[in-house]
């Protein structure tokens, strides 16, 4: 599996508290097992990351990826539901 990794990715996630980062880890490999997990609420996005879907890391973070192929993911970015989106 490849995971490539946007630089404001690499960025927000260096800002994440530790425990967030914990349950980063447990969300993606659940991503990949099972991108359509209940447990993600994985969804479509619009503007301004349409073309990109989201999923729940934990109550209020969420992690914003894209499918590239069967092997291959892009994160683009992480953060709270205000962080992201701003609301």
């Amino acid at each position: 599996m490849k995971i490539g990794r946007h630089r404001i990715f690499k960025k927000q996630w260096r800002k994440l508290p530790v425990s967030a980062q914990v349950k980063f880890g447990e969300r993606l490999t659940l991503l990949i097992t099972n991108e359509f997990d209940q447990i993600l609420n994985n969804h479509k996005l619009s503007p301004p990351f349409e073309g990109y879907r989201s999923i729940n890391i934990t109550g209020d973070y969420r992690l914003v990826y894209k499918r590239i192929n069967k092997n291959t993911y892009y994160l683009r970015a992480i953060g709270t539901h205000h962080q992201l989106y701003g609301t």
